[in-house]
């Protein structure tokens, strides 16, 4: 598989200003031979190991979840990110999503090797000195060791920066005292290894490699959770706990950078997980579709069951496009830092930040798309749904955390917002000249030329049409409230999710454009219908988005004149969804599961 490609010259939310081309664009279509055994690999451990077990693992029967991930570790599943040297795989950033996606539908197995694997491990991996490195990232990509992660407070959540656990240097200079308190610390109650923050003398924000059994380190008891049962989730105290100066993790008073870079990459990875999720949630609605039987007739057979089936595998479809879309912008941009001489970490780090406005939005969309999965699957079991017998309703309690933790889909809409304001501040993104064309172009004749002497031009247009409605709703947001705009909450997450349903509809329509100039129409039949199912729908979506935002700012002749041009830029081709969800659920019988 290439690993340069023009699509890497795209930068974090240049895709808003810019057009993207199918040739350009990586799709799941692509995973090379190496890639597509590694997703089988998890997939056959996740059928033969987890499954099987994962009613004992919710009864958290003691060392069930550490034996299972003893088991991955010997695999290498645990080690897919790490370099070779220090005793892992060395795989590339696409090998390390799918083994996220693909070990996704493992209830808390999944969340248990996503914690180690992610902020478990990385911390040290990209921000270890190579001493660290050298002491704790083998044992830890072979799963002797088993890593957690410690920020969360029960006064700090979004605001993580207000963390109360303190570090001191002991008279002698040799260590840091720590006290305080962390909770919501998956794999805490058996984990070796633990990146914790604290604040030097209650100021520097600052990373530290805190070890199990370290002098004035202790835990709480599991906590009850609603959902992911199986998964270790205790509250960590500190007590005068003793950590060798030689354990600070980076740089003093730069925590944040370790946080903040780590969540970029957690969020992409959660989006993934949340992929594997819905597949295995298709499924299992699909399978109980087909057998159960209502009115002499297999459920299936009916338009409403239909509608539903269709409308998930849909969702499915765009998330994975979105997806491998971003995952392959960040393994470009990681190898052209590489090949600039920029360090192994740096690279990565550098490489997710760029992409940092991406990946929140997958986050929410991933999230967002395997609540809609669960909910929709419980449905469909109908009165079984609701009974532990059925593994559906383990998927419903286990989804809902995903909302909340790598950020909360709230914060994670704000920041979308956020970023791509402040990158247009300083020059990094070129919003002002795209913005004030849509300005130019309100006040013109609108062009209703079709277009039709290129493929999909009534689908490109719109794709155009909904950036312009995002680039005029926010512009004229910013221009009417300026500085007071971070406080217009609800207006940031209207735009975010317009950005939202635009970047996935356009990441669909280039993975159809590029299905079809491969295998024609004919073949990309199914995908064609999907790709104009939420297209068709994104539009509706999209209008509601901003008209809401438009009316919580705009009054008198603005607000009329820019709720024309939101109607204009959100106007689509007519299409009969219902033909073409009846489409997709013939698909789905005739493949008996998710058929990409």
């Amino acid at each position: 598989m290439s690993t340069t490609t023009i699509a890497a010259a795209i930068k974090g939310g240049e895709w808003l200003i810019k057009e993207g081309a199918p040739h350009d664009t990586f799709t799941p279509e692509q995973f090379n031979e190496e890639q597509r055994m590694v997703k089988e690999m998890c997939a056959s451990f996740l059928e033969t190991e987890v499954l099987p077990i994962v009613a004992r693992l919710d009864k958290m029967e003691p060392g069930l979840m550490p034996a299972l991930m003893d088991k991955a570790g010997e695999l290498g599943l645990l080690g897919t990110s790490a370099p070779e040297a220090l005793g892992g795989l060395g795989k590339d950033f696409i090998t390390s999503t799918l083994v996220n996606e693909a070990l996704g539908g493992g209830h808390s197995f999944s969340v248990a090797v996503a914690a180690h694997t992610g902020i478990g491990t990385l911390p040290i991996l990209y921000f270890g000195t190579e001493t660290q490195k050298e002491k704790y990232i083998p044992k830890l990509a072979s799963g002797e060791w088993k890593g957690a992660y410690g920020l969360t407070e029960p006064n700090s959540g979004s605001d993580a920066l207000s963390a109360k656990t303190t570090a001191r240097l002991s008279e002698d200079g040799k260590h840091y005292i720590l006290n305080g308190q962390k909770c919501w610390i998956t794999n805490g109650g058996f984990a070796d290894i633990y990146t914790v923050f604290a604040k030097i003398d209650g100021k520097e924000f600052t990373g530290f490699i805190v070890e199990r059994g370290m002098e004035g380190f202790t835990q709480g008891q599991e906590e009850h959770k609603m959902g992911i049962k199986g998964s270790s989730t205790v509250q960590l105290y500190f007590q005068d706990c003793i950590v060798p100066v030689e354990n600070v993790l980076g740089e003093i008073g730069k925590g944040h950078v370790i946080a903040f870079n780590i969540l970029n990459i957690g969020r992409l990875k959660l989006a993934a997980a949340a992929l594997g999720g819905s597949k295995r949630t298709l499924n299992l609605a699909l399978e109980y579709a087909l057998t159960r039987e209502q009115f002499k007739q297999p459920i299936i057979n009916f338009g409403a069951i239909q509608h539903k089936l269709a409308e998930m595998v849909t969702r499915i479809w765009v998330l994975e496009s979105a997806l491998y879309r971003t995952s392959k912008w960040i393994d470009d941009k990681e190898h052209e830092l590489l090949a600039a001489g920029k360090p192994f970490n740096e690279a990565l780090l550098g490489a997710a930040e760029e992409y940092a406005i991406e990946c929140a939005m997958l986050k929410v969309d991933g999230s967002e798309v395997l609540d809609l999965l669960v909910d929709e699957g419980v449905q469909i079991f109908g009165g079984n749904g609701f009974s532990d017998e059925y593994e559906i309703s383990r998927a419903y309690r286990d989804s809902r955390i995903n909302r909340i933790y790598e950020g909360t889909n709230e914060i994670n809409r704000l920041l979308t917002v956020d970023m791509v304001l402040k990158r247009a501040m300083k020059g990094r993104l070129d919003l002002m000249g795209p913005a004030m064309a849509v300005q130019k172009e309100l006040m013109s004749i609108p062009d209703f030329g079709s277009g039709e002497d290129m493929p999909f031009a009534s689908e490109f247009k719109a794709i155009a049409n909904f950036k312009k409605a995002i680039l005029m709703t926010a512009g004229a947001a910013v221009q009417k409230l300026m500085m007071k705009i971070e406080h217009e909450q609800e207006i940031l997450m209207n735009i975010a999710d317009m950005a939202i349903q635009t970047f996935n509809a356009e990441s669909a329509l280039l993975r159809t454009a590029r299905l079809v100039e491969e295998k024609g129409e004919a073949a990309a039949q199914l995908e064609l219908d999907m790709m104009r199912i939420y297209l068709y729908d994104a539009a509706d979506r999209i209008n509601k988005f901003g008209k809401d935002a438009i009316n919580a700012f705009a009054d008198g002749d603005e607000h009329r004149f820019m709720l024309l041009g939101l109607k204009r830029f959100t106007k689509v081709e007519p299409f009969n969804s219902k033909e073409a969800r009846r489409r997709i659920a013939a698909t789905l019988r005739s493949n008996g599961k998710y058929p990409l």
